[in-house]
C-alpha cells in the first residue's frame, strides 16, 4: 500500500509536466490521424480485475475482438505514420499517469496482460500479479519488449501471432515478471528505471537485448517459482 501512494504520489507531480505534453501533442496528432486522441485498451491488473489503460491512439480503429490480441506483423498496416513515432518513442504511453493516479498500476512491475491470456493461464498470472501490480515499465519490457517485436512482426495472420505470443514470449516474460516479484527492492526499481530511460535515447530504442535475456535467461538469477508452461 505503502508504494502504491509513493507512486500516486509521483504522478501527481509529474501530471502538470504531463499535461503540457499531451497538449502539445494533441495539437500535433490530431490534425494528422484525426479523433479520438485517446484510446482505452482493456487489461488486467488481477485473475478477475480488470481495468481500462490509457494511451494515445497509434492506430487505425477496428474489431474490437482484434484490438485483444497481441499486434502482429498481420496487423501492423494499421499503424499511422505518426503513431510509429509515438510507439517508438513511447510517448503513447503518457496517458497511463492516469492509471497510475487511479491505482490501476505503478511505475514498475509486470506489463498488465491482455484479458484472453489471463483467463487462458490464470495460475500462472495469479502468481504473476498477485503480489506486484502491474506497471508502464519493468524487467521484462526492458528486455524483452524488442525481441518480441521482432518475433510478432513475422507473424501474418492473427492466430499465428496468438501462438507465437504463446509459445515465445508468455513464458521468458513470466520468468522475468516472477524475478522482480521475488526481489523487488529500490535498487532494483532504479536500475529498470534507468534501463527504460536509456532505451529511449537516440540510437539506443532499436537496440538489441542482453543475450542471456534474448535466450530466456533472467539477467540476475533463478526466481522462485515452479515451472512454466503455458
Amino acid at each position: 500500500m505503502r508504494d502504491g501512494l509513493w507512486d500516486r504520489a509521483i504522478a501527481l507531480a509529474l501530471l502538470p509536466l504531463v499535461l503540457g505534453c499531451l497538449a502539445l501533442l494533441y495539437l500535433v496528432v490530431v490534425p494528422l490521424q484525426g479523433r479520438p486522441f485517446l484510446y482505452g485498451a482493456r487489461r488486467m491488473r488481477g485473475p478477475e480485475q480488470a481495468f481500462l489503460l490509457f494511451k494515445i491512439r497509434t492506430m487505425e480503429p477496428m474489431d474490437a475482438a482484434i484490438d485483444q490480441t497481441p499486434l502482429g506483423g498481420d496487423q501492423a498496416w494499421r499503424i499511422t505514420p505518426i503513431g510509429r513515432v509515438l510507439r517508438r518513442s513511447r510517448l503513447d504511453e503518457l496517458p497511463q499517469i492516469f492509471n497510475v493516479l487511479r491505482g490501476d498500476m505503478r511505475f514498475i512491475g509486470p506489463r498488465p496482460p491482455l484479458a484472453r491470456y489471463v483467463r487462458r493461464y490464470p495460475a500462472l498470472y495469479g502468481a504473476v500479479l498477485g503480489e506486484t501490480p502491474p506497471g508502464i515499465t519493468g524487467l521484462a519490457t526492458v528486455f524483452l519488449h524488442a525481441r518480441e517485436e521482432r518475433l510478432l512482426a513475422t507473424c501474418r495472420t492473427v492466430a499465428e501471432t496468438d501462438a507465437t505470443y504463446r509459445r515465445r514470449c508468455i513464458p521468458i516474460k513470466a520468468r522475468l515478471d516472477l524475478l522482480y516479484r521475488d526481489r523487488r527492492c529500490w535498487t532494483l526499481n532504479l536500475l529498470i528505471l534507468w534501463l527504460t530511460v536509456a532505451r529511449l535515447l537516440p540510437g539506443r530504442s532499436r537496440a538489441r537485448p542482453k543475450r542471456g535475456a534474448a535466450r530466456g535467461r533472467a539477467p540476475l538469477g533463478p526466481a522462485r517459482s515452479s515451472r512454466l508452461n503455458p
